[in-house]
């Protein structure tokens, strides 16, 4: 093999197809861009994502910039110093007042500290709804010592509420049964055991009695199963009974047949 003698593999290379170069090479006269209209013409092209002068689909659609977490929690947030400054201001007065009512000291050494919840901030306008839940944000002061009632807290919040004499009571939604009044955690717990024993031997007994019910069924299934089996593997072999009922059975006359004449 020499030099000259080397071809491409077949299908590799292919020519370059001549456009307007007459009927004979096959792309002659339009050169293939079809009669006339814009796609014709020398430097007709159509931007990508033109659509007739409508507006093109790309700007109809609404843009999603950035990211939304769906497990984001929407608060209601207030700073302690709103809250400070709100009972300095006496805008729980209301509060107060039921407090004394129910036989509560709200001024002194021994007073019980007020207690501030989602309810009452709404109805000072601390907040603007119920329907989300209420986080406690540490900005400002608060010397006051107050009873706060919340969805959650931050740092900052729950030390300046502390350092004040007051409490950050969280609200949490508890993942399992709680002790009742009066029982400790170890009674609590042994009467939880007790209920799953008796919830379990429940169980069990319904269990037994469910097949004591189906034990008649179960084995009336198996013996019928056991006939058909047995009548399968001798098909020819009918019960004495049937024998004899078919021999004493009289036979049926045959059927006369009469031909009909057809006339025309």
């Amino acid at each position: 093999m020499k030099l000259h003698d080397l071809r491409p593999a077949p299908g590799s290379a292919t020519e370059r197809t001549r456009v307007g170069r007459g009927i004979a090479a096959g792309k002659g006269k339009t050169a293939g861009r079809g009669t006339k209209g814009q796609k014709s013409r020398a430097g007709g092209s159509i931007p990508a994502g033109f659509e007739g002068g409508q507006t093109p689909i790309h700007r109809r659609v609404p843009k999603l910039h950035g990211f939304k977490n769906p497990f984001r929690i929407a608060y209601e947030v207030v700073n302690v110093g709103r809250i400070a400054d709100y009972a300095e201001q006496g805008r729980f007065a209301e509060a107060e007042a039921a407090m004394e009512a129910a036989g509560l000291m709200v001024v002194g050494d021994k007073a019980a500290p007020l207690t501030v919840n989602a309810e009452l901030l709404r109805a000072t306008g601390l907040i603007g709804s119920l329907r989300q839940p209420v986080k406690i944000l540490g900005s400002g002061e608060i010397a006051r010592p107050l009873f706060i009632v919340a969805d959650a807290f931050t740092k900052s919040a729950r030390a300046k509420i502390e350092a004040a004499g007051g409490t950050a009571q969280l609200i949490e939604v508890p993942s399992r049964p709680m002790p009742a009044i009066g029982l400790d955690a170890v009674e609590a717990d042994a009467a939880m055991e007790a209920d799953a024993a008796m919830e379990a031997d429940a169980a069990m007994e319904a269990d037994a009695a469910m097949a004591a019910v189906e034990a008649p069924r179960v084995e009336a299934a198996v013996v019928e199963g056991a006939e058909v089996q047995a009548v399968a593997e001798a098909p020819d072999a009918l019960p004495v009974a049937e024998v004899e009922a078919v021999a004493e059975a009289p036979e049926k006359p045959a059927r006369k047949r009469t031909k009909t004449k057809i006339t025309e």
